[in-house]
Formats: C-alpha cells, sequence, structure tokens
C-alpha cells in the first residue's frame, strides 16, 4: 500500500476493551456529571470510537444522593411519568425525587443523552447507580473517574 492512501479502522465487538469507573457524586452538577458519563458510555473518550458499535465502558456512580442542581431547578425542575392510563400524567419535582429516588435523578439525565435505539438501551445496562458510597462492583477493580 502507498503512503497516501490510509484505511480508517473501525472497531468492532471482539476489539472494543471495556473497562470500569468509579465516579463519585458528592457536590457534582448533575448535569454536567451525567453529560460525561454519557460521552464514556458512548465510547467517544476513545480512539478507536465507532458510533454503530458500543465502544463504551462501564459507570459506577456512588452518592447519587449528594448531587447538586443549579440555580432553581431543585425547587422548579419537574419530572414527568406518564403512567398508561388515562389521566395517568404524574409529575414530581426534584427536590422531592431526589428525597425518594436519588438513582432516577442521574439514570433519566443519562438516558436522556444516549442514543434512543437498541443500541443505547444495550449502554444504557453499563450504568450503575447507588445512592451510597457502598456498591457491589469490587471484583472489577474500577478505577476512580475525576471530573
Amino acid at each position: 500500500m502507498s503512503q497516501q492512501h490510509f484505511t480508517t479502522k473501525h472497531a468492532n465487538a471482539a476489539t472494543v476493551q471495556h473497562n470500569w469507573y468509579v465516579v463519585d457524586g458528592t457536590n457534582q452538577t448533575v448535569g454536567r456529571m451525567c453529560a460525561k458519563i454519557a460521552a464514556i458510555l458512548r465510547g467517544k473518550n476513545k480512539a478507536y470510537y465507532t458510533p454503530h458499535v458500543d465502544c463504551g465502558d462501564y459507570i459506577v456512580v456512588i452518592n447519587a444522593d449528594k448531587v447538586k442542581f443549579t440555580g432553581n431547578k431543585l425547587e422548579e425542575k419537574e419530572y414527568i411519568h406518564f403512567t398508561g392510563y388515562p389521566g395517568g400524567k404524574k409529575t414530581e419535582l426534584a427536590k422531592d425525587l431526589l428525597k425518594r429516588r436519588p438513582e432516577a435523578v442521574i439514570e433519566t439525565a443519562i438516558k436522556g443523552m444516549l442514543p434512543k435505539n437498541r443500541l443505547g438501551r444495550k449502554m444504557f445496562k453499563k450504568l450503575f447507580v447507588y445512592a451510597g458510597e457502598a456498591h457491589p462492583h469490587g471484583a472489577q477493580q474500577p478505577k476512580t473517574l475525576q471530573f
């Protein structure tokens, strides 16, 4: 092959390496932290990123109950859920959802940043969110990720 012709290498399931990372949510802004996590779940931090292949890493988020919102979002942001029944639209403020299910705040934010197809659903399964400090993924020897 001559020096002037190069071929692009595409990743596939056999060549991709998935790493494990732990993210501490203490005093992290929700949107900024989730945007960086979504990029890592997609694999955009890797040189061999390929849009149609799951190149991303596994992410474990701890201390999800200690994240913060900027501005008045804690008082004004609403999470909307539809039950499927007539009149079944449910809304909940961010402060109430953060008290009741702190994992859902981060999961909802990240899920909205991933592709809306079967590949996005596969990427979302590599996210593990825990409200406290403890997590059951010590055997995978996750590395700490700082933002």
